[in-house]
């Protein structure tokens, strides 16, 4: 009796290391994502205007990345365009332990030349929201962007419920080609990019075709291509929206008539939920927002979104929110929504305020930081060049890759002088422009002790037009920050840092610098590589607005001989 207990107790044990080893094997199979890509030029009219796009596997946005916390995405880019060479940044995505899969050119690896496939492997290791975007040169704008969606693993459940998960990528769009935009920001006398012609709600728009001077032959209004962004859905049905912002240049603000949406996610961490008509957006970042359709379900609503922070005169982008069963293309029979005024600065820093650590998912900030540096974000000159600085030096990348030079001791490819950790303070006047606007250029970097605290402060000024300050949006690639506050003015060390929320601050990876404000960010440096930290303005940070952090770099494994191949790496680049 008791020997045969202890047989069928011994094949119950048997059947169940069988069954545990079978789930291993199908959820570890379930956990890797491969993705396939061919990236080149094409003629595309997303605003229904026809100029050459950037597109992957045919598409503008790219594919939706879409994954469970945990597992492994593998992403085989080639590199179809001929004349241009690539690189794809994971916004959002920390790369911990895989820093060469970043894809910042110039930073951690080498760009991808025409013909050859690279391939990044990386993990998704938090749920939320997320992107990407080429990040070599300006090639954003000319189309390579796409969102990534990490949904959270099996049995774990939100803090907040919804009946359906849409995406939303909001750009804008110019019709003149990257390099004419590159080569006018790089001549003298200087040319701006101006504002764009479009704003593309999930890539599509509507630009007007009898604008004078608008080539007719490259026109036109009946393309299926630029068909009003229409959004589906069931009445009493409620939804998240994902909502992020790829934009070149421009802050925006969307909504949906007739509707409040509740914020619930900010960069992939959950918010202490709270009601807005107006959703204020900076390029680089992504929110979840809940909308239920609870409006008359007998027409449709205008979804509408509108540069904001500057005089633009580009035309709000026009999207449909479809009460199914009306038909998705029918126009609401109200006039759309004129949003928000673009230089009324204080409902945006209210937004900003606003946003909190939801109260079950507090990380709880470090007290105190090792280090603060103090970034003073100017516009100057440099031999007659207009150019964007930070402390007074206008940043220029270098021909070998950072983290190739770091970790192979080239250290005579970039300059080794640390650039500066604050500015003249005392005399430094932020409501005018500066007395000498002439400032520096340098390719020198942070480096920060391993796993100690790091306080930013980013301080906002006047631009060389009188008057004028802009908002900037920062990105840091390789981490997530606590946002410590906000201020108007020139921030004070000893007073504003007294006020900073160290009780539920939110973690973000983009933040924006209101006009003549600042933002206080604390970062842990424990992510060992070399990361970027830019604004995400386009062409500012082709003008020369960044840094770059290295932390930890001799606890960075093997680096792949497939990052090399430029400036001094050619010679560990086996092809």
């Amino acid at each position: 009796m008791v020997e045969h207990f202890h047989q069928s107790h011994n094949f119950v044990k048997f059947l169940v290391i069988l069954c545990l080893l079978f789930l291993a094997a199908v959820s570890v199979e379930a956990r890797v994502r491969h993705h396939k890509w061919e990236v080149k030029y094409e003629y595309k009219s997303p605003d229904c205007f026809k100029k050459l796009s950037i597109s992957i596997n045919g598409k503008t946005p790219g594919p939706t990345i879409v994954a469970q916390q945990g597992d492994t995405i593998v992403v085989e880019v080639k590199n179809s365009l001929l004349t241009e060479n690539l690189a794809i940044h994971w916004h959002g995505i920390r790369q911990i332990g895989t820093p060469w899969a970043d894809g910042t050119e110039g930073v951690t690896q080498c760009p991808i030349v025409p013909g050859d496939t690279f391939v990044y492997r990386f993990v998704v290791d938090r749920p939320g929201t997320y992107l990407y975007h080429a990040h070599y040169g300006m090639q954003r704008q000319a189309g390579l962007q796409g969102m990534i969606r990490v949904l959270v693993p099996d049995g774990v459940v939100e803090p907040f419920s919804y009946d359906h998960d849409r995406s939303i990528l909001l750009t804008d769009w110019y019709h003149k080609s990257t390099y004419e935009q590159a080569t006018g920001l790089a001549s003298l006398p200087f040319v701006w990019v101006g504002e764009p012609q479009s704003i593309l709600i999930h890539g599509r728009g509507r630009f007007n075709c009898s604008t004078p001077t608008t080539d007719a032959t490259l026109c036109n209004a009946t393309n299926p291509q630029c068909t009003p962004y229409s959004m589906t859905v069931v009445p009493g049905k409620t939804y998240r929206l994902r909502i992020g912002s790829l934009t070149a240049l421009s802050a925006l603000s969307f909504e949906i008539e007739g509707h409040n949406m509740t914020v619930v996610e900010a960069d992939g961490h959950y918010v202490e939920p709270f009601v807005v008509q107006n959703l204020f957006i900076y390029s680089g970042e992504t929110y979840s927002v809940l909308i239920k359709a609870d409006q008359d379900p007998t027409r449709n609503y205008w979804v509408s979104t509108k540069v904001v922070s500057r005089n633009s005169t580009t035309p709000n982008g026009l999207g449909i929110f479809n009460y199914y069963p009306n038909h998705p293309r029918r126009n609401p029979p109200s006039v759309p929504p004129p949003g928000p005024r673009w230089n009324d600065v204080a409902p945006r820093v209210a937004q900003s305020v606003a946003i909190k650590s939801h109260k079950d998912f507090i990380h709880a900030p470090p007290q105190t930081s090792d280090r603060v540096i103090v970034m003073l974000n100017t516009q100057n000159r440099v031999n007659g060049f207009t150019r964007w600085s930070v402390n007074n030096v206008s940043f220029n990348m270098p021909h070998t890759p950072y983290l190739i030079a770091l970790k192979h001791n080239l250290l005579h490819t970039f300059e080794q002088t640390p650039p500066p950790e604050n500015y003249d303070h005392e005399n430094y006047d932020i409501f005018n422009i500066a007395e000498n606007v002439n400032a520096t250029t340098s390719n020198s970097i942070y480096r920060l002790k391993f796993n100690t605290t790091v306080d930013i402060i980013l301080q906002n000024a006047n631009t060389m037009n009188l008057n004028n300050s802009e908002t900037h949006p920062w990105h840091l690639h390789g981490h997530d920050f606590w946002v410590m506050g906000y201020g108007n003015g020139k921030f004070n060390q000893s007073i504003d840092s007294k006020n900073y929320n160290l009780v539920n601050p939110i973690m973000k990876n983009t933040i924006p610098v209101h006009p003549y404000g600042w933002t206080a960010l604390r970062f842990r440096a424990d992510n060992p590589g070399v990361w970027a930290f830019h604004c995400h303005i386009e062409s500012h940070f082709f003008m020369g607005m960044g840094v770059v952090f290295e932390e930890g770099i001799e606890k960075v494994g093997k680096l792949p001989t497939s990052i090399m191949g430029c400036g001094e790496s050619k010679r560990f680049h086996r092809p």
